[in-house]
C-alpha cells in the first residue's frame, strides 16, 4: 500500500481534519505504542500501519 492510498483511508473513515488528528495524537499498542505519525516516520509498512489502525478502531474487516 502507498502512503497516498493510507491517507486516503484515513481521510475516507475519519474525515480529513480527524485523520490527522488520529495520526498525531493517539497512541496504539499495535505499532509499539507509537503514534500513526511517528510508526511511518519509522518506516513501518503502511499496510502494516492501517491493519493497526483497523484493530484499534475496531474497523469491519472489509476495511482492511
Amino acid at each position: 500500500m502507498r502512503l497516498t492510498e493510507f491517507w486516503q483511508r484515513m481521510d475516507g473513515q475519519f474525515g480529513a481534519a480527524y485523520a490527522q488528528s488520529v495520526a498525531k495524537d493517539y497512541v496504539i499498542a499495535g505499532l509499539s505504542d507509537r503514534t500513526v505519525s511517528q510508526a511511518l516516520a519509522d518506516g513501518e509498512e503502511a499496510k502494516k500501519v492501517w491493519r493497526a489502525v483497523c484493530d484499534a478502531f475496531q474497523l469491519p474487516d472489509r476495511l482492511r
